[in-house]
């Protein structure tokens, strides 16, 4: 299998030891100071600086209920301009169920509650004179499975603007469509074949055209949930360099199972465990030199 290429130097052969290592974890340890105090499991409190300056978004004491069930407890939680940050958590932590928070995605729920305060350049995007069209414009979602409009590519890309009223005219919209998927890395590969549909492209295509959908209404987040757990090695690389330059625009923040990508392709990132926000602080700290017994025995793979 072809390697994804890294970015993040230092976590390279910590976050291979985790991936093959059949949950034994000493040679990751190796990386980790000896001697420390770690703080104990059965200590929910939040570990690590989680107040940023100068932040995109803001969310303090975040509860989330499905019925009677707790999903997201009293989260509290940054995120930074041109930052990415992931969110990792063995499944059902509550990670994704917190994304979709941060543009109003569980609205869409009928049992979903949401209690606690979530601001966007300081407005409360709970608050309830704030139309959440122009929110989901404000704040992009890239799902687990790409799903392009069963339309062409041009029209994938130039529905959104067309819509939000970005455009006043064809020449306005075929020039967010070339930004749009120049900045999506696309143009080159579909400048001669925009009327194809986008059902047509492969799944690592489909999903950077989502990206370049979602970029087409210049959002100022871009939130993704797992962009590329339906792709292959090469997909993700790509998708994962995509990331990379993306962020010297946007924030972005991404939820992903696996913890080497985590490492390559974000700055800060946030463990969460059964609904809980564990520990969050930057990547490196994280990954070779956690605080949280929590946050240790899933990146040396004892549970997740």
């Amino acid at each position: 299998m072809e390697t994804v290429p890294q970015k993040n130097e230092f976590f390279d052969e910590s976050v291979r030891t985790v991936e093959t290592s059949n949950k034994e974890d000493k040679p990751l340890q190796k990386t980790m100071e000896k001697g420390r105090t770690l703080v104990p499991r059965e200590n929910r409190q939040t570990v690590g600086e989680i107040a940023i300056d100068n932040p995109r978004m803001t969310c303090r004491d975040v509860n989330v209920y499905y019925g009677e069930k707790h999903a997201i407890k009293n989260v509290s939680l940054d995120i930074g301009r041109n930052e990415v940050i992931a969110m990792i958590g063995p499944s059902g932590c509550g990670k994704s169920t917190f994304l979709r928070c941060l543009n109003r995605m569980n609205d869409t729920i009928d049992s979903c509650r949401v209690t606690g305060n979530i601001a966007l350049d300081g407005v409360d995007i709970y608050d309830k004179n704030i139309d959440v069209v122009p929110l989901r414009a404000q704040v992009g979602m890239v799902f687990q499975k790409p799903n392009p409009f069963p339309k062409s590519i041009y029209e994938n890309i130039g529905y959104g603007p067309r819509i939000h009223g970005l455009c006043q005219n064809k020449a306005e919209l075929d020039d967010i469509v070339e930004k749009s998927l120049i900045r999506a890395g696309l143009w080159e590969e579909f400048k001669d074949i925009l009327e194809h549909p986008g059902t047509g492209l492969s799944g690592g295509q489909q999903q950077r055209l989502c990206i370049a959908r979602t970029i087409a209404v210049s959002p100022e987040v871009i939130l993704m949930d797992e962009p590329c757990s339906a792709l292959d090695p090469i997909a993700t690389a790509v998708i994962e360099d995509l990331i990379d330059e993306l962020r010297e625009q946007f924030t972005i923040a991404i939820v992903t199972h696996s913890m080497q990508q985590a490492s390559r392709v974000s700055q800060r990132t946030a463990y969460f465990h059964l609904g809980d926000l564990i520990e969050v602080g930057p990547t490196a700290q994280i990954f070779t030199n956690p605080s949280h017994q929590l946050t240790e025995d899933y990146i040396t793979g004892r549970f997740g």
